[in-house]
């Protein structure tokens, strides 16, 4: 194996630069990883751009750290004292590394640690020929998971099926999803894994066909007509047992709480810094339930691997673009310019 790899780091002002250094090495309780898919997301855009981002400490907003927190690849090193972590074994990456001790690691919620760090905005991540990551961290990937569908599992399928399960879709419910980007056309499938009718609404037409190809049962275009009005017709008046927005906007998140039926659920996944609504009308006196949807608990991951496998989801449709590393530069430009949906970086076959 040769001793030095290419990596991928975000000075920041959406420049992008390639570095070649070392590859690391595994210290106790970690492994080296392969890197064979790396996913790009909307929260590396902060990283990219330079200006705000939405996790990390003040090492992510410097161009210091390798972006990447959606990797999955083959382990190729261990490090001292590893258990059931062996060279050979096909990984995904889960993206927090907890203290390993508190409440919430042990629970599997790594993501709730107080002293949490995120890979590919505190330490770093996958945008690079191999990675290092502890190995209580790597997912296993049976064999008949590719390494593109394995990466986005890690994110935007296991949330939201972690969302979702919060939720309890199920067949014979009817789920609105609002904002149909990577995390939205997620949600689509997942909502149909689950057996629920899917109402997907989007402004962009493209989007929306995306979701229609999914397995969306209707789409909405919310820049053409009034999306509240066209939910209520498709459920006689009633609205929908869950909204999920994944869209992050004020206008969205409203959306969602006004279209819910009484005693409905709602799930606010999409990031926003705020917005306004009117508790009383929108939740108190329709007894929603309101949830927000981030990520999902280490020990779900079972359950998420066996839902994707068992019923064959399209996970690796909800990729439109893929890029060597070599064209992280227009990869990264063109995602921010929202020329992409989801992208993923490949290596090999």
């Amino acid at each position: 194996m040769t001793t030095t790899m290419n990596a991928v780091l975000l000075p920041g002002d959406r420049q992008v630069e390639i570095n070649e250094r070392p590859i690391p090495v595994p210290g106790p309780g970690e492994v080296l990883v392969q890197t064979r898919a790396s996913a790009i997301c909307r929260s590396d855009m902060g990283l990219y751009t330079g200006q705000s981002h939405i996790v990390g400490g003040a090492s992510a907003g410097k161009g210091l750290v390798v972006p990447g927190h959606e990797p999955a690849g083959t382990v190729v090193e261990v490090g001292p004292a590893v258990a059931g972590v062996e060279a050979g074994d096909r990984v995904a990456g889960y993206l927090p590394v907890g203290c390993g001790h508190c409440e919430y690691c042990n629970s599997g919620y790594m993501m709730l640690c107080a002293q949490w760090r995120c890979l590919g905005f505190d330490i770093d991540g996958g945008d690079a020929d191999f990675f290092v990551v502890p190995s209580r961290n790597c997912l296993p990937l049976p064999d008949e998971v590719s390494f593109v569908a394995g990466a986005l599992m890690t994110d935007m399928v296991g949330s939201q099926y972690h969302t979702q399960k919060v939720l309890e879709v199920r067949g014979g419910q009817t789920v609105a999803v609002v904002g149909l980007g990577p995390m939205g056309a997620a949600a689509v499938v997942v909502a149909k894994a689950l057996g629920a009718r899917v109402i997907a609404v989007d402004l962009m037409q493209t989007r929306l066909e995306l979701a229609g190809a999914l397995g969306a049962d209707s789409t909405i275009n919310s820049s053409e007509s009034d999306a509240l009005a066209q939910i209520l017709e498709l459920t006689g008046g009633r609205g929908v047992h869950s909204a999920i927005d994944c869209s992050g906007s004020p206008i969205g998140q409203n959306l969602c709480l006004n279209a819910a039926a009484k005693l409905g659920a709602v799930a606010f996944v999409g990031e926003s810094r705020a917005t306004e609504i009117n508790p009383s009308d929108q939740i108190i006196r329709k007894l929603l339930t309101v949830v927000g949807g981030w990520y999902f608990p280490l020990g779900e991951w079972a359950e998420i691997v066996r839902l994707v496998t068992e019923q064959n989801l399209p996970v690796e449709q909800l990729v439109t673009h893929r890029f060597p590393l070599s064209e992280a530069a227009e990869a990264f430009r063109a995602f921010d310019q929202r020329e992409t949906e989801k992208a993923v970086f490949t290596w090999g076959g």
